[in-house]
């Protein structure tokens, strides 16, 4: 990914972005998700662009605007631009880039899945070309016992062992297992944060993997955001949207974040096929997802069990996996030592 911003995603930074540098507290006049949303469909039917904002009939293309966003709402936020230079400084020694939906260079799986829901920026570190290659999303929750971390961290090694990426959110819990043991099988990784992507990025553990393209760190959110639970939300559709299929290792019944992101997929996105563990105890969690269309997971053994559980050919014409006979006993390899850990 270029380190040079396009003036559509300078644009889109000044309108959108809090820009967060040092102590600066972000701005309340900020375009929502919504209101860009609405200004984009308005420089579309002017035959316009976000650059457009930054050009010589700037003043006339606010105005033409202002239906849509007061004036001078606008002009304050395209004023930010010293703010806006130190901003990209700061990402720039740190090796950040920017992306907008205006660019070529955003991820298409976001756009053809999400299309206007896909967020109007992205901010990552890595190897950006990783957002094109789908794979498997692990998900679960924060608080599990060392026996499901083990049996997670398997998954990853899986994963990498197949060739295929392993997608998720970086959380303490099941999200750092499966993305370390892809990690230390010498796998590819996408992590999608909810929050602090610039301290994410500087992790000494991460910093090895990012180097040497093995792992990519993208955030919808700017990378000195601190955690929202909106925003953890928010981002759990974009794990799926750049997945091929997602695992769910464990859920809270009617609660918390892997939750909600498993059965808005479930019941309205419908973007790839969810399966549910089915090794073990079943909790009540997962059982409830299956109820709502989850199917189990087939638990592969090795890398071509895992790679087959992956390709369209296992899917059925509604967009999930064909039920297999019956879900496999739990093995004991799955919980043996696979690496070093934390």
């Amino acid at each position: 990914m270029s380190r040079a911003l396009s003036p559509n995603t300078q644009a889109i930074l000044l309108l959108t972005a809090p820009l967060i540098v040092g102590r600066a507290k972000r701005s309340a006049d900020l375009l929502t998700p919504g209101e860009y949303k609405r200004l984009a469909r308005r420089l579309r039917e002017l035959e316009a662009q976000p650059a457009d904002f930054l050009g010589s009939a700037a003043a006339e293309l606010v105005s033409a605007c202002e239906r849509v966003v007061e004036k001078s709402r606008l002009e304050g936020l395209l004023a930010r631009g010293f703010l806006l230079s130190q901003a990209v400084e700061r990402w720039q020694a740190r090796s950040i880039w920017a992306v907008s939906r205006a660019d070529p260079e955003y991820p298409r799986r976001l756009k053809k899945r999400l299309e206007e829901r896909s967020p109007a920026l992205l901010y990552g570190c890595g190897d950006a070309r990783l957002l094109e290659s789908g794979g498997l999303a692990v998900v679960g929750s924060r608080h599990v016992d060392p026996e499901l971390i083990e049996y997670t961290a398997e998954i990853g090694r899986l994963a990498a062992a197949a060739g295929r990426t392993l997608v998720s959110g970086g959380a303490r819990g099941i999200d750092q297992a499966a993305m370390r043991g892809a990690l230390e099988a010498g796998g590819r990784v996408l992590g999608v944060l909810a929050d602090s992507l610039e301290r994410a990025a500087l992790r000494r553990e991460h910093r090895r993997f990012l180097m040497e393209d093995q792992l990519v760190l993208v955030s919808p959110y700017d990378p000195n955001a601190g955690f929202n639970v909106g925003h953890a939300m928010q981002r759990n559709k974009l794990i799926y949207a750049l997945a091929d299929a997602a695992l769910v290792v464990s859920a809270d019944l009617g609660k918390g974040g892997t939750w909600a992101g498993a059965t808005e997929q479930l019941e309205k996105l419908r973007l790839v096929p969810v399966f549910v563990r089915s090794t073990g105890d079943a909790p009540p969690g997962l059982e409830a997802l299956r109820a709502k269309g989850a199917q189990p997971w087939p638990a592969p053994r090795d890398a071509e069990g895992l790679a087959a559980a992956l390709t369209p050919q296992a899917r059925s014409s509604g967009g999930t996996v064909a039920e297999p006979s019956g879900p496999e006993p739990v093995q004991a390899s799955l919980f043996e030592a696979g690496g070093p850990r934390k």
